[in-house]
């Protein structure tokens, strides 16, 4: 107990804190430029990895997620679907590209339906809840009459899981009050 309370009164450490591991960095750094080009700042992906699976290649969630950035079989094979001759979803590089791609495709399906502001809060808590889930959250939002459009309005409709989630990257990044 006084161990839990110890690290919830210290602050999270920042993307760029030494503590984590540089092992992934030039695999983030290549595929966040591939997915998201040069104007999306890579350290929000290495930000989620750390919130994924503290940037572990061997992380396995309970529901079977596995890898630095905690992708399902399901969604790795749906992400790699046409290039069936990659190693497999526990080796890094294609762990992190897969995760990065199924951001970008998750970006993408709230191009029309949010700010582009908003975006982003909205790719991650995808990634966290899936984009059907986040998209209920977006209608509770509507019918309770707050802007379905924006995230800290929504995200009260939003699991506490997921809510905590997209916080948690954003502190990482030392963006808690704004948006990536």
């Amino acid at each position: 107990m006084l161990i839990v309370l110890v690290s919830w009164l210290q602050p999270e450490l920042r993307v760029d804190d030494p503590q984590w591991p540089r092992d992934h960095d030039v695999h983030i750094r290549k595929h966040a430029k591939h997915y998201f080009g040069i104007a999306k700042d890579w350290r929000w992906f290495k930000a989620q990895a750390i919130v994924e699976s503290g940037l572990r290649p061997r992380a396995t969630s309970e529901r079977g997620a596995k890898g630095v950035m905690q992708i399902l079989p399901s969604t790795f094979q749906e992400v790699w679907r046409d290039h069936w001759l990659l190693p497999g979803i526990t080796d890094p590089r294609w762990n992190i590209a897969a995760g990065i791609a199924y951001d970008r495709y998750l970006f993408d399906r709230w191009r029309q339906r949010v700010r582009a502001s908003q975006r982003f809060e909205f790719t991650l808590a995808s990634y966290n809840a899936g984009f059907n889930g986040v998209n209920r959250a977006r209608e509770s939002a509507r019918t309770a009459g707050i802007d379905a459009g924006d995230w800290s309005g929504v995200s009260r409709f939003a699991p506490e899981e997921t809510r905590n989630y997209v916080t948690r990257i954003k502190t990482l990044m030392g963006h808690a009050e704004d948006s990536p």
